[in-house]
């Protein structure tokens, strides 16, 4: 049995979110068949929000030097071989495909604004002065802006562990970011304020309960959580054991890193 726009309308209007501004991460295939596909849950989420932005990064832009400050997440001169594959980055490159399909019909919508991130771009609708907020210094601003304008998060399908706006909470909470290089069409620069890792972020999930609104569509379950509330949450359990939320990984190592900081 497949999805129906009005089957999406009709699920997410129940969130009551309509004068909100969400940040979105999806899985389509977590719902089953969308009679109209990722256009169908766009206009699903624009007609049940106040405005939308995603994540729109790519990664192909990353470089990996020889050399760099200590403590910074990763094995310095390790990826030759993919520095030789890296893209410069430039406005209308397309979203990595590990951020799923709705991001890139996100970006490509003619209303669409995306910021000018290399690494970290955010694209958004009815959302310009949120998309506008980046810096090279703080790429996760936009994150910032949306919960200032009383923002949520919607997870459609998916779980916290691509659930960008805890990495947020966590350089509230003083947590280590990381560094890294992007190329552009005539130079290298340096892209602070790089995040952590997150696969130990469904741990949360419980301490979240009671800010989070639920419901299913077709066979996936859709979760709002508020996001200044998200923010404390993260935050005090960060500042009441400094480790919370790092996963278990031993050759993590980034989360290495936080442990030794």
């Amino acid at each position: 049995m497949s999805v129906s726009l009005s089957d999406l309308k009709t699920g997410l209007s129940k969130l009551g979110l309509t004068k909100n501004l969400v940040i979105a991460h999806a899985s389509l295939k977590a719902f089953g068949l969308i009679d109209g596909g990722a256009e169908a849950m766009l206009n699903a989420l624009l007609d049940s929000t106040r405005g939308i932005i995603m994540p729109t990064f790519t990664y192909k832009s990353m470089l990996n030097p020889e050399v760099g400050p200590p403590r910074n997440g990763i094995t310095y001169g390790s990826e030759a071989d993919l520095n030789k594959l890296a893209e410069a980055y430039h406005p209308d490159v397309p979203v990595d495909k590990l951020m799923g399909v709705l991001p890139e019909i996100l970006r490509k919508y003619p209303k669409a604004k995306r910021s000018l991130h290399p690494i970290q771009s955010f694209a958004g609708i009815r959302a310009d002065g949120i998309i506008g907020s980046q810096r090279m210094y703080d790429p996760l601003a936009p994150i910032g802006s949306l919960a200032d304008q009383d923002g949520w998060v919607l997870l459609l399908g998916v779980d916290h562990t691509v659930n960008t706006s805890i990495h947020y909470a966590e350089k509230l909470a003083g947590r280590l970011q990381f560094i890294r290089w992007a190329l552009l069409q005539d130079r290298v620069v340096e892209c602070p304020g790089f995040p952590g890792d997150s696969d130990g972020f469904n741990v949360i999930a419980p301490a979240l309960e009671k800010h989070t609104r639920r419901v299913k569509i077709g066979n996936a379950t859709v979760q709002a959580i508020h996001l200044k509330s998200l923010f404390k949450v993260v935050v005090d359990q960060i500042k009441e054991n400094p480790f919370a939320l790092l996963c278990q990984r031993p050759d993590c190592e980034r989360c290495t890193a936080v442990r030794w900081s």
